[in-house]
């Protein structure tokens, strides 16, 4: 059944950034912080560099699960959740990330044990200085914080964050020692208007054109569509599309790190369909968004999700 016959895009869901680039090309050219070769480097030369081996990443096959938890969180609720995680038995041999407001950070980094790991949710495109009300990479890895989500959907789409303020933003995280999840995906009037490859061949190529090497990246593809709406592309069509982006590495930035990138999905993932989705071959985790605000039901998708992916994997 066609994705149109289901689905009627909404306004939120076809916004789109129109007065975006003066306002970014202004903050890009005020941010002393961007990393010098960078700046120093035609985007050319950047893609060329960005094809080599991959020797140190985890790899294609070993299961990630990041919880976004957005804007949401109390003191007494993070507790909660924390001690819920804490509790919960979850597979220590994966990647397991949770993202809290910037203001929980602290909370979480001190109160939640082993297997987890800490991201924040978004930093600033360059070095800190008179950008108020942002977060630098350096705050970041100051305070032992080893992961950042960079390109969601929701920046993009309220925040008016091109893909080149994405691809600087995820260069200079790098440069920082910061690993990366980077977001990538369409809205549903780009899927319906078969732009689909189109949107995320220009996202990819943004972030790969200020990129030196992949090894601490992780793609997370959301389709604009299916995130927070219930609504969720079937593992058919998340399948496609995570080869579809397996393929662009192959073809853009060599078969060592294509087959070394962790592909994961996100788009209302919960506990009910994490089994489902995680057999498709090209599915390398999660990126969950509200069902993560619920340690039980999260510690669910990290366990359902790994053990039907260690199952695929043994038949392989």
């Amino acid at each position: 059944m066609s994705l149109s016959n289901v689905l009627r895009p909404s306004a939120s869901m076809t916004m789109q950034c129109n007065n975006a680039g003066a306002r970014r090309c202004r903050a890009l050219a005020s941010c002393s912080g961007l990393h010098p070769r960078l700046l120093a480097m035609p985007s050319s030369r950047r893609s060329q560099n960005s094809t080599r081996q991959v020797t140190s990443m985890a790899g294609h096959g070993k299961f990630f699960v990041g919880g976004n938890w957005k804007c949401n969180g109390t003191k007494e609720s993070v507790t909660k959740l924390i001690n819920d995680l804490n509790a919960a038995d979850v597979p220590e041999d994966i990647d397991i990330i949770v993202a809290p407001t910037f203001i929980h950070l602290e909370q979480v980094q001190s109160g939640l044990k082993k297997p987890y790991q800490l991201s924040a949710q978004n930093c600033w495109v360059g070095r800190g200085g008179a950008f108020t009300g942002e977060i630098s990479a350096e705050q970041l890895h100051d305070i032992g914080v080893p992961w950042v989500i960079v390109g969601h959907s929701e920046r993009r789409m309220f925040m008016e964050e091109t893909n080149d303020f994405v691809g600087h933003k995820a260069a200079y995280a790098l440069s920082q020692d910061l690993s990366v999840i980077a977001c990538i995906g369409e809205t549903l009037s780009q899927r319906q208007a078969n732009q689909l490859e189109e949107v995320l061949t220009k996202q990819l190529t943004a972030i790969g054109d200020n990129i030196a090497d992949w090894d601490n990246v992780v793609i997370a593809y959301e389709p604009v569509w299916a995130i927070g709406t219930g609504k969720v592309a079937t593992p058919e069509q998340a399948q496609e599309v995570h080869a579809f982006i397996r393929q662009w590495f192959t073809d853009k930035v060599g078969v060592e790190v294509a087959e070394a990138m962790r592909i994961i999905y996100g788009g209302s993932v919960n506990d009910q369909n994490a089994g489902e989705l995680a057999r498709k071959p090209d599915l390398d985790g999660f990126l969950v968004g509200g069902a993560s605000l619920k340690g039980k039901t999260f510690a669910k998708i990290c366990s359902s999700g790994a053990k039907t992916a260690a199952k695929v994997l043994a038949k392989a």
